[in-house]
């Protein structure tokens, strides 16, 4: 069952320092990771061969110095050509973390669905307690979102109205014209304004999350468009007296900040 209680460990911050019980309670698919580095830490192929025993040849398939993101697609891609759709269920209601973000890049290898149905069946993930899933729920999605960016945000759009903090966040993440660990969106680099149907309604949102998320959309974007984000968010800043806009705004341009200061 999918843990809905937040962790109660810290967790390790470097990968050396993982005690050995955790490491192989991550291994099993026992735990959930604490932090990032647990998930780095964790080896593939044992929780892929102890969640699947009959995938004996784990170890030959997964490459460990691949980064965590083609290792995390390369798997699902292992599942999907043993399996095809069948263990997708199970994985999604798996207690480790890694193995529910399997099932959402798993969706990734679903032939015949269209990006609505790719983003509508990706919630159950968008939306999971655990911060990591959340993470893989939008990367599993990015190369599709990349390919068609403007259907993405048309199909977005009502996501960011949802009571879900997650949500909104996810409409945001997903669409950042730069991102993390994922292909840019060159046409979000040379025309962002496209995207203010997602950013406007979140100017002033409550959820320092979806802060953060939108911050960081509107300074991957200065990067390639300073003239556009700085106008963007002056308007903001006259149009809004809400703290949380002053934020953003702040956090979106700290680019700028930090060349008038060098």
């Amino acid at each position: 069952m999918i843990s809905s209680t937040p962790l109660s460990r810290t967790g390790a911050r470097r990968v050396a320092d993982v005690p050995a019980e955790i490491l192989h309670d991550l291994n099993t698919g026992r735990i959930e990771a604490a932090t990032l580095v647990e998930n780095l830490a964790t080896d593939f192929s044992v929780l892929l061969s102890t969640v699947f025993p009959d995938f004996s040849d784990a170890a030959q398939c997964i490459d460990p110095k691949l980064g965590i993101t083609k290792r995390m697609s390369a798997v699902a891609g292992f599942i999907y050509d043993r399996y095809g759709e069948s263990k997708f269920t199970f994985l999604a209601g798996h207690h480790s973390d890694l193995c529910r973000g399997w099932a959402a890049y798993l969706l990734a290898y679903f032939p015949d669905l269209s990006l609505q149905e790719r983003l509508n069946r990706v919630k159950i993930f968008a939306v999971d307690p655990h911060f990591g899933v959340r993470e893989w729920a939008w990367l599993a999605m990015r190369p599709y979102i990349v390919e068609h960016p403007q259907e993405a945000i048309e199909i977005l759009q009502p996501w960011v109205r949802e009571d879900s903090a997650y949500l909104r966040r996810f409409a945001v993440e997903s669409t950042r014209p730069r991102g993390v660990w994922s292909t840019h969106i060159s046409v979000l680099k040379t025309d962002p304004a496209i995207a203010l149907p997602l950013l406007k309604p979140l100017r002033a949102d409550p959820a320092r999350y979806v802060q953060d998320s939108v911050a960081n959309w509107l300074n991957d974007a200065w990067k390639s468009s300073p003239d556009w984000v700085e106008k963007l968010c002056k308007e903001w800043n006259k149009e809004s007296l809400e703290t949380a806009t002053h934020y953003i705004t702040k956090r979106a341009l700290r680019g700028q900040i930090r060349k008038i200061e060098a």
